[in-house]
């Protein structure tokens, strides 16, 4: 395998991306949240300059790229206080899932419109029962023997933008097994586009003490009938079609950790360097400014894990992409909460202030500790599948 280093390419798609999140910032985004409103200028424009859907299919109006080119715009969005959450699942989980597993017709009502931004498609996996165990999954769809139809049944949680996206890519499971399998939902999960306006497809939003743009949803599906071509994919491929789209997700994941800690860890060198006491700057004692240090270096090391990632995915290898992006999103969530961590501490009380934007940022920071896989299920992850040692469950 080749270095993983970033190409002439990524260096001036990274340029240009800051550049567009130095003309928005911190200061838009937390006034699109405080209006209760959505970043839709930044959506659009980002969407003009060919961002949104960099990874898509150029056949079908994206760029042509990959994983790592996506997570360069999500970071460097993140890095200038901006990050756009609907990165992570409209082009990344969804446009990727339907780009390799779609058919034709799927990808032409779909992808143009998640690449220039006009549609979104949410996500739905994690569940109040299951989390995101896919084997435990208990939204079940059967076939309707008369039409030939699916008939969707079950809930979602934790859904993020169910109330603005055109429709959710639902994992749920197929209703074809008898036995012992059948009751506990040890299937093979499959993936259905459900539109949100159909029939019995409801959703109830969830109050959080996390303030974003984008909303968290419970969703509920009674009965909701799909044609026949609602199905992503082959119904017996299972974990191979999921985790196409998981693998994206994580790597995005690492990517907006890493833009949130790099935000917060430049905030606090600025005041460092500015803010004196006894003549000197703050930033001059090794109290102050190792902690700042070891906060960037850790930054830097799961950048480069997200980068190796992203590059076993965009060349295919999905068995290695996997424990990659579980190490990359592990790593860069760790590392966004020591840095928004001694961040806030190095300003002290006025880390705590509205006027400097950091507290905000103490919640936001857990949020990539525990989604969309906990730190511990990633340790489990890889001491079973790396290191062969035998389950606890």
């Amino acid at each position: 395998m080749s270095p993983v280093m970033e190409t002439a390419e990524h260096q001036a798609l990274r340029s240009a991306v800051a550049a567009l999140g130095r003309r928005y910032g911190r200061d838009y985004l937390t006034g699109v949240v405080a209006a209760g409103g959505r970043p839709t200028e930044l959506w659009a424009e980002a969407a003009k300059l060919g961002y949104l859907g960099v990874n898509l299919p150029q056949e079908y109006g994206g760029g042509g790229a990959g994983i790592a080119e996506l997570s360069i715009v999500l970071e460097e969005l993140g890095a200038a206080g901006c990050p756009l959450l609907m990165l992570v699942v409209s082009p990344a989980i969804c446009g990727t899932v339907i780009a390799r597993f779609g058919t034709d017709a799927q990808k032409e009502r779909w992808l143009p419109g998640l690449a220039d931004g006009t549609r979104t498609m949410a996500f739905g996996i994690t569940e109040p029962d299951a989390g995101s165990n896919s084997h435990r999954i208990t939204t079940t769809a059967r076939r309707d023997p008369d039409s030939g139809d699916w008939l969707l049944t079950g809930r979602k949680v934790f859904i993020s933008g169910a109330d603005t996206a055109d429709a959710v890519l639902i994992v749920g499971r197929t209703e074809t097994a008898s036995g012992p399998e059948g009751r506990t939902g040890r299937l093979k999960p499959c993936l259905f586009i459900v539109p949100r306006d159909a029939e019995g497809f409801q959703r109830r939003p969830i109050a959080m003490e996390l303030h974003a743009a984008e909303k968290q949803f419970e969703l509920t599906l009674d009965e909701v009938r799909l044609p026949a071509d609602a199905l992503v994919g082959d119904e017996n491929a299972g974990l191979l079609q999921l985790f196409a789209g998981l693998n994206p997700e994580r790597v995005m994941t690492a990517a907006f950790a890493i833009g949130m800690g790099r935000h917060a860890l430049a905030r606090a060198v600025e005041y460092a360097r500015e803010r004196a006491v006894w003549g000197r700057p703050i930033g001059a004692h090794q109290a102050i400014a190792h902690p700042l240090a070891q906060a960037h270096i850790d930054l830097e090391l799961a950048r480069l894990m997200m980068q190796k990632a992203a590059l076993l995915h965009d060349s295919g290898d999905d068995l290695a992409a996997g424990e990659a992006a579980n190490m990359a999103k592990y790593a860069a969530g760790e590392a966004c909460v020591r840095a928004v961590d001694q961040a806030v501490h190095t300003l002290g009380g006025n880390g705590l202030t509205r006027e400097f934007g950091l507290a905000s940022l103490i919640t936001a920071a857990r949020v990539t500790r525990i989604a969309p896989v906990s730190r511990e299920m990633i340790l489990n992850h890889v001491s079973h599948q790396t290191l062969g040692l035998p389950k606890s469950y």
